[in-house]
This record gives structure tokens, sequence and C-alpha cells, in this order.
């Protein structure tokens, strides 16, 4: 059997809907988009603090937060592993080898790239704005708030980098959600596993699905982002 035959097995498991590749595809996007809405909670006012706030080590935050965005996934699940594991702190709630638990390997994750990009945006807005909002003596949080909301359309960047970060994760939700079948088992996991098993068809078929809709989030973003520009201006 040649590539191409590989190909067309590929295409006729994703228009046949096959139930296990959806499955596969259903929980990849609902870990993803939930690890991306917990990140995006935490990192945009974090980011908008930092870029807003002038505070004692604050530069020591943000070379810290800056150096999170190149975390090892596999330091990060094995962390995560240890928090949750029956012998860790939090091993009474059984999150283990769970999608619970993947979610949170994801989210602490992409956590640090949003906040990272959210500071960038912000105290970029921060400059040409600073003064204005100083002038009408508009409180520091508000002030955090009004930049944030300002900058709403660029700040979809930041996301959009965290749900892409976190579709392409193999190790962190591998070691903490154990590719169990029909429960923690996603896309890039079962992309590895079945290419390791020679079922090149189905792992071409994921693969495939992957691609596709990284493309069709990053073109939806930035239609979003444009159209918010020619809308609002600015932001």
């Amino acid at each position: 059997m040649d590539l191409i035959d590989f190909f067309n097995l590929a295409i006729h498991a994703i228009i046949s809907g096959q139930h296990d590749l959806f499955e596969v595809v259903n929980l990849s996007l609902f870990v993803s988009f939930s690890a991306v809405v917990i990140a995006s909670l935490i990192g945009i006012p974090l980011g908008g603090f930092l870029a807003t706030n002038r505070f004692k080590g604050r530069s020591f935050v943000i070379v810290l937060v800056n150096a999170l965005m190149g975390l090892p996934p596999v330091v990060v699940g094995l962390m995560i592993y240890l928090l949750l594991s029956r012998s860790g702190p939090l091993g009474v709630f059984g999150l283990l080898y769970t999608p619970t638990a993947m979610i949170i390997a994801q989210a602490v994750l992409i956590t640090p790239i949003i906040t990272a990009l959210t500071r960038q945006t912000v105290e970029h807005l921060s400059r040409d704005y600073d003064q204005q909002l100083q002038l009408f003596g508009v409180s520091p949080i508000k002030r955090t708030l009004t930049l944030i909301v300002d900058g709403r359309f660029e700040l979809v960047t930041a996301v959009l980098a965290g749900l892409g970060r976190a579709m392409a994760e193999v190790g962190a939700v591998m070691i903490v959600g154990g590719n169990i079948d029909h429960f923690t088992r996603v896309m890039t996991t079962t992309i590895t596993l079945e290419t390791s098993r020679g079922n090149l068809a189905l792992a071409l078929a994921l693969g495939m699905i992957l691609i596709i809709m990284t493309i069709m989030i990053n073109a939806a973003m930035a239609g979003l982002r444009w159209w918010g520009e020619r809308r609002y201006g600015h932001g």
C-alpha cells in the first residue's frame, strides 16, 4: 500500500464520519477550548495588570512569565501528574487520567503565552492613552479594563496563540490523561499512537482534520480582528 492509498483511506474515514474518529476530535476540541477559556480568564487580566502597574519586582515577574512561555510540556505533565497522583496533595480529587487533568495541564502551558502577549498589547496601548486616562482621573483598575477592552481585537492574537498551542500539545496531555480509549484520547495522542501501530490511514485522517481546523480557526480569528478594526478603528 503506497502513500496515495493511505490518503484515500484517510479521506474516506473523514467523509464517512467514523464514530471513533469524531469522538477523538470532539474531545480534543472540548479540552483545548476549555483550557483556553481558563487561561484567558487568568492571563488577560494578569497581562493587563503587568502592563499598567509599576511595583517592586515587576521586571522579575515579566521575565518569569516570558520564560514560562517555553515550558517543556513533559515537565508540566510530570508536575501535574505528581500533584494529582494518589500520593500528591490533590490526589483525593481523583482527577488523574481524566479530561479535567488534561485541561489543567494545557491551561498551565498556555496561560504564560496569553499573559505575555496581553502585556505587550496593553503596554503598547498604554503609551498612547495613559496621559488621557490620568487626566480624567481614571483609577488603575478601570484604566487596565479600558485598555483591555480597547485592545480586544488585538488580544484575539493572544487567545489564538494559546489555542494553537493547546491543540498541538502531546506530551503533557499524554502523561496526565493516559491516552485511554473512548475517555482521554485526543487527536495528537491518537496520531502518535496510531503511527506507532502502523495505522497510518487513521493518523493521516486526524492529521488532516487538525490542519483544517487550525486553518479555519486562524481564518475566523483573522476575519474577526479585521472586522473589528474596520468597524471600530484602532480597537
